[in-house]
């Protein structure tokens, strides 16, 4: 089964879709090309030397982990930190979703861990970005300060009431604590930037050892009807380059480039690339006078619940079922993912009017992919410009075909507005507006279908939105509503309750109508939009000892108007519950069981149309994670899932994993075993896999097979870090991995990563 999705009616910027470029394909045969007779034995050859290769691999690694266990069996690991980041991030991602993209939010929270919060100088918003904190947990530490001034040291966390020793444990990587004098420098935001550690050098190579049919295509192979074939323009190498210079609430400089596998790189005409393909640049400073930030280049926002301004940190629903559901006014934020759109490219300031209200103006233009048709219908003394519109957004970012490379920058948008935020003088209350347009260079027409008859057409969408925060007592009441030029209106109101020190619970209700468009929104949502939707959330997180803990949430929803592969308004349900044992400090046992309840299109031949029909997904997942004392890591997973719809039978998938870190001075060795089954593309199964710093990574098993990787991280003095990836998934009974040009003939992917930091 093709796995697809309906661009056309879900572009990014307008529809809010994420991308995600390490989205899956499918298995298939259409649109595979065959390739010449010496290919195919050079094909062969190189499956007989990859035994070889990957014994030899097996080898060097073992011996090199033998010899660093010798010499270095008593040392310290230096890594317990980046051990405790990877448990926080399993724990926040242990259930993905693949409409979200979890990158920004990622390396959000990697910023904190490489630059933790100075406890003495914090706020309830930026301990709120954390997800982990209970409002409890926060009002116990803000109003510690208040009545006992500054902290001495982080034990004193200890002292401080609601504060057990899972949440310290979990907390410490993240925070630090210094006297406010000791961190006054009255040097200016150029000087600090000049200084020494805090800039970084990213370099990263990756590759897929096999050939796709996309490079294996010549400019002379046609179709049938005589057409030159699609093929890729560019090499199969994948580079991305980063700078930046930062310091947490002080400043922030950098830029990114990258270029995907097949994309040209190139500095001449013929191919329509120049250089890079994808370029971002952000300058961003804190705290000058009355500016609270500045910014430059390319940035987010994150306003309110992010009804209209998400900012890119939506968390989704989780095993985190209380705080991740709330966002923060975090306001103007640097970007730095290589997403190409989601984002403005312009400048913005937030202007402290006095101790109360806040002002936020932004401007922004930024140029996007679109498919650009020609209207025959008007009149031909008109110009060209005006005869063409926007059949629909592109939101892949790939521009490795000529027809990609001609849907690149054809249109520009113009984003703007303002954001009033207003603060009560005892912090508990905070409300702000929101006024934004979006105007494009060219109308919006979509492909006219029962479905998307109430999407967002035209060339401009003005918005107007209000959102509120409020405590009381252990309550926190929290919400946003917006209305868009369409009529459309979108509202999410919600409650975040701590009934003791060992309940939580949550409650928030959404309603977005069928023609509510908000382009840069990113709400809680059961769709990727927040669009034809209505929905009760309620999540519960008990902890009853310090050894124990139950969390749980039903979501309940209905979508009023048609959607994409349902003929009629539908509904359906999502729980999740998960109950976590931890005996010990060096163990932690979790089961985590999912179901989902949707309807979807069933093709009911004795009526000969269509029906919707509910189908039934589950998954259960059992994990285990073991830390040896200093040196060795374990976890183990298993997981599965089943999925039915209809009177169709019953289909199943289940994935093995275990997972092994040796961690030792200089040297890092991480590995992964996976046995997977899944009879189709519906069981899926997604696990988070550890990767190069900074790359967030969920790829997804399908089909029958194992996979299994080794990153190795070298720490190469005290500035350097480099990491090498070598992967591998072996497929059994089948000839032919993915479909179309991403096809790849055998049974056999293989993917190197490497990736090099300088620190300076």
């Amino acid at each position: 089964m093709a796995y697809q999705k309906d661009l056309s009616s879900k572009p990014h910027g307008i529809s809010g879709q994420k991308r995600t470029k390490n989205s899956p394909s499918a298995f298939g045969l259409e649109d595979y090309y065959e390739p010449p007779p010496r290919l195919k034995i050079k094909e062969k050859e190189a499956n007989h030397q990859h035994w070889l290769l990957r014994l030899m691999v097996l080898l060097v690694v073992t011996t090199l982990l033998l010899l660093m266990l010798f010499l270095d069996a008593m040392a310290q690991g230096k890594s317990k930190k980046e051990a405790d980041f990877d448990a926080l991030i399993l724990e926040l991602f242990a259930t993905p979703d693949d409409d979200l993209d979890y990158t920004d939010l990622y390396e959000s929270l990697f910023q904190f861990f490489t630059q933790p919060i100075n406890l003495n100088k914090t706020n309830r918003e930026e301990l709120q970005s954390l997800f982990f904190l209970s409002d409890l947990q926060i009002t116990s530490l803000l109003s510690y300060l208040a009545e006992n001034g500054q902290l001495l040291s982080v034990r004193e966390i200890q002292a401080i009431p609601n504060f057990d020793l899972p949440t310290i444990y979990k907390l410490l990587p993240f925070v630090t604590v210094f006297e406010a004098s000791l961190n006054q420098d009255s040097r200016s935001v150029f000087a600090r930037m000049a200084q020494r550690g805090n800039s970084n050098v990213i370099m990263r190579y990756e590759r897929t050892l096999q050939d796709k049919a996309g490079f294996l295509i010549t400019e002379q192979d046609t179709n049938s009807r005589g057409e030159a074939r699609s093929r890729y323009l560019g090499d199969p190498n994948k580079v991305y380059l980063r700078y930046r210079n930062s310091h947490t609430n002080d400043y922030s400089i950098g830029f990114t480039v990258e270029k995907d596998q097949g994309e040209p790189f190139s500095f001449g005409q013929h191919r329509g690339i120049r250089g890079f393909d994808f370029l971002s640049f952000h300058a961003q400073v804190y705290n000058q006078r009355r500016f609270k930030s500045i910014a430059v280049g390319d940035y987010v926002m994150q306003i309110g619940q992010g009804l209209l301004l998400a900012g890119g940190f939506g968390m989704g629903k989780g095993a985190e079922t209380i705080s991740t559901i709330r966002r923060s006014t975090l306001g103007i934020r640097p970007y730095t993912s290589v997403l190409e759109g989601g984002f403005f490219r312009g400048a913005a300031f937030t202007y402290k009017v006095n101790k109360r209200i806040e002002i936020t103006p932004f401007y922004s233009r930024l140029r996007q992919d679109a498919n650009v048709r020609e209207n025959l219908d008007t009149l031909s003394e008109e110009s060209e410009a005006q005869n063409e519109f926007i059949s629909s957004i592109q939101a892949t970012g790939f521009h490795r075909t000529r027809s990609e490379i001609a849907a690149k920058n054809r249109i520009s948008e113009q984003a703007g507005g303002l954001v009033i935020n207003y603060k009560s003088k005892d912090g508990n209350f905070e409300g702000g507006v929101v006024a934004m347009g979006n105007f494009y260079s060219k109308n919006l027409i979509r492909t006219p279908n029962t479905y998307n008859q109430y999407e967002f057409q035209g060339r401009r969408n003005i918005l107007l939105g209000a959102n509120y925060s409020y405590y009381w007592r252990n309550f926190n009441f929290f919400g946003e509503t917006a209305r868009s030029s369409s009529g459309g209106i979108g509202t999410v109101n919600g409650v975040i309750a701590a009934l003791s020190t060992s309940i939580d619970v949550s409650a928030l209700y959404r309603s977005y109508s069928r023609d509510f468009h908000s382009f840069y929104g990113g709400a809680l949502s059961e769709n990727s939009r927040n669009i034809n939707e209505r929905g009760l959330y309620m999540g519960i997180k008990i902890k009853p000892n310090k050894r124990w803990l139950m969390t749980a949430y039903l979501d309940q929803f209905y979508f009023p108007w048609l959607k994409f592969l349902t003929d009629a308004p539908s509904g359906g349900y999502e729980f999740l519950s998960r109950i976590t044992y931890k005996p010990s400090k060096t163990i932690s046992l979790y089961v985590n069981y999912r179901q989902e309840v949707r309807e979807r299109n069933w093709r009911e031949s004795d009526l000969n149309m269509n029906i919707s029909e509910p189908y039934k997904r589950q998954n259960v997942q059992i994990n285990c994670d073991y830390k040896a004392e200093k040196i060795i890591t374990l976890r183990s997973r298993v997981q599965f899932s089943s999925f039915q719809h209809h009177q169709s039978p019953t289909t199943t998938g289940f994935a093995i994993i275990q997972d092994a870190t040796f961690d030792l001075r200089y040297f890092k060795l991480s590995t992964r075993f996976a046995l997977f089954d899944t009879e189709d593309y519906e069981n899926r199964q997604y696990v988070y896999e550890k990767d190069v710093l900074y790359l967030f990574y969920v790829p997804a098993y399908y089909g029958r097979g194992f996979r299994n990787y080794y990153l190795v991280q070298f720490n190469i003095g005290k500035k350097c870090d480099l990491w090498v990836k070598y992967a591998y998934t072996k497929y059994r009974n089948q000839d032919i991995i993915s479909s179309g040009l991403e096809a790849i003939r055998g049974d056999l992917k293989t993917d190197l990563r490497v990736q090099l930091m300088y620190k300076f």
